[in-house]
């Protein structure tokens, strides 16, 4: 069978995804568009990815381990075909054009370095992590404190949305910004990346936007609910390690300080949380 060249590269990075990994699979498979496939497996020990189809399109990468979310980006990105990257979560489901509506939307705003969808619960409540801000010591400082924090104010632009920074969940992007940015930086192991690059796209001057008439049913988590502690360990380790890269050289001792001091200080408590949430009879 040949297969036409690919235009985009949907990297899906799976852990013990199951039948969510399928769905996903088989949603990026029925797109409206020539796509091709890279599923990166870290460590799976459910089977789930040698249930995966046999199709031409489809090409599974195997860890032995889990190296984390963003290696395992940047091993599918460098299997890549086409001129656009599309990273996608193994919990989200995808209309059959989806992707093509944001390539669309890619193609008519050239400026974009990045593209999001409307990512909802499957209840059909949005999920704020589509659309977030750049986060900042004094952001995190009144949060801690319970003050409400303002969001950036988002322009429209027609059905897009532009942000400061979106969700890891699905991001759509050329793929040569990616490599010129030297894509995901692998000294995250699971949360955060997506911030940093978001980050990093907006100093190359480039923007970043969610396309609010592409709506994605994200569930949320899935791989990551047998290690709560884990998760949450993670999440802080690399919230310190974004702070470190982009805001500490420009702060003062003392916030320098007080950051550490938080972060380490909330651990604990979020990680406790997370335990039980996870494992709450």
């Amino acid at each position: 069978m040949t297969v036409p060249a690919a235009e985009v590269t949907a990297v899906v990075v799976s852990h013990d995804s199951g039948a969510f990994l399928h769905a996903c699979v088989a949603d990026l498979l029925a797109q409206q568009a020539r796509i091709r496939v890279v599923v990166v497996d870290n460590g799976s020990r459910d089977g789930a990815p040698d249930a995966l189809p046999d199709d031409p399109r489809l090409e599974i990468l195997r860890n032995p381990d889990n190296p984390g979310f963003a290696t395992a980006c940047n091993q599918g990105a460098a299997r890549a075909q086409g001129a656009h990257l599309l990273f996608v979560n193994p919990d989200c489901r995808l209309e059959p054009d989806a992707v093509p509506r944001l390539l669309a939307h890619l193609a008519a705003a050239p400026q974009l370095g990045i593209l999001g969808a409307h990512l909802v619960n499957a209840d059909g409540s949005p999920q704020a992590a589509a659309r977030r801000s750049t986060p900042s010591p004094g952001r995190a400082i009144a949060q801690a404190l319970g003050r409400k924090v303002p969001q950036e104010s988002q322009r429209e632009m027609g059905s897009l949305i532009e942000v400061e920074a979106t969700s890891g969940a699905l991001m759509l992007m050329p793929r040569d910004l990616f490599e010129a940015l030297g894509g995901f930086d692998a000294g995250y192991v699971l949360h955060c990346e997506d911030l940093d690059l978001c980050r990093r796209v907006l100093l190359a001057g480039r923007r970043i936007a969610v396309a609010t008439d592409v709506r994605i049913v994200h569930a949320k988590g899935t791989s990551s609910r047998r290690r709560p502690v884990w998760v949450e360990w993670q999440k802080h380790r690399g919230m310190w390690r974004y702070f470190r890269r982009f805001d500490a050289a420009g702060s003062p001792w003392w916030l320098r300080a007080l950051v550490r001091v938080g972060i380490v200080a909330h651990f604990p408590l979020a990680a406790a949380g997370a335990w039980w949430r996870a494992f709450r009879p």
